[in-house]
């Protein structure tokens, strides 16, 4: 197939969901598909290497012929549509819902109300739609398998885990750090390990931190970690949690519609969902803290739950079955 992703007037950064479009853009070539990212500038990604074709254009009169045409953002919905007929079928795949680029009404007038194919995700993105009328096909990114697994490591401290992100505040990043904190007052024997783009943040509740960190450093992060603590309440498919569960490392979560997470966090089977407040988040970390064998228990059907979402290869092979059957 010759499928087009549209990232013009958006671009491509240091971000999950560039790291998505390149990843699945990347396996798609590598099952033998044309295919290009068109773009109005540079790519500005340094995370991983694009192997499919990025092209830079002026307009869309400028973007070659396709089987399908993909936006990737709410702000290349516009492109999408304006592009032309030899450009084929028009979609969008919707990777999260994106408050922080337009209000709810917008985006029912500018991303869903237009004749676009939808496709999502995540479980909780599909049932958004279905709330506002809307139909969606699922189509996960899957998972690097040979990068994140476990390696058994063992300390005496109880070493939590967490996404350091300050740009959006529903990752919650404050439920982690004050979390670690309270309980490490409790307890005594309590560290925290985080990641993230920013620089080291200097903060005295984090034990050890990561800039950026490429998959094998990343990889021990989440070793490190005997539980990962994920408060964000305003996700597609978090990606980081399904990460950390793939080295055996239980989670916990809220039970925020928009989590994120429900498509792997299982309560009492892969990790806690606790109440959408910090005093129940608080006690759930707590009960996995003081129960070692669930956490052994929880962290091995984590990672069972996980490959079964699928490989990168898989979900590709699945979204082109199924990208054929639409054109």
């Amino acid at each position: 197939m010759k499928i087009i992703f549209d990232a013009m007037n958006c671009g491509l950064g240091n971000n999950g969901g560039s790291l998505t479009v390149i990843k699945s853009a990347n396996a798609l070539v590598n099952l033998g598909h044309d295919v290009t990212i068109v773009d109005t500038g540079k790519n500005q990604h340094t995370w991983t290497q694009l192997e499919a074709k990025h092209l830079i254009v002026k307009s869309v009169d400028e973007v070659p012929i396709a089987d399908i045409v993909i936006a990737t953002g709410y702000h290349t919905v516009k492109t999408t549509l304006e592009m032309p007929e030899h450009c084929g079928l028009k979609a969008h795949w919707m990777r999260g819902w994106e408050l922080w680029q337009m209000s709810e009404d917008e985006i029912i007038e500018k991303v869903l109300d237009v004749p676009t194919v939808k496709f999502v995700n995540s479980i909780c993105l599909k049932d958004k739609l279905l709330e506002h009328g809307f139909d969606s096909y699922i189509v996960r990114p899957g998972y690097d398998f040979d990068e994140l697994y476990n390696k058994d490591m063992v300390d005496d401290n109880i070493w939590l885990g967490g996404l350091y992100n300050t740009r959006h505040k529903t990752k919650r990043t404050d439920w982690v750090i004050d979390s670690a904190r309270i309980l490490r007052e409790q307890y005594g024997n309590v560290r925290l390990v985080m990641f993230g783009v920013n620089k080291n943040p200097n903060i005295e509740d984090i034990d050890f931190y990561l800039e950026q960190p490429k998959y094998s450093r990343k990889n021990v992060l989440y070793n490190i970690a005997d539980i990962w603590l994920s408060a964000t309440e305003l996700e597609g498919l978090h990606i980081v949690a399904a990460e950390a569960m793939l080295t055996k490392c239980p989670v916990v979560g809220t039970d925020t519609p928009m989590s994120g997470m429900q498509d792997y966090l299982i309560d009492n089977e892969t990790g806690l969902v606790s109440r959408n407040n910090f005093n129940s988040f608080v006690e759930c970390v707590e009960t996995l803290m003081l129960d070692i064998e669930k956490r052994k228990e929880f962290g091995k059907n984590a990672r069972e739950k996980v490959l079964s979402l699928g490989s990168r290869e898989d979900n590709m092979k699945k979204f082109v079955e199924l990208m054929e059957s639409l054109c």
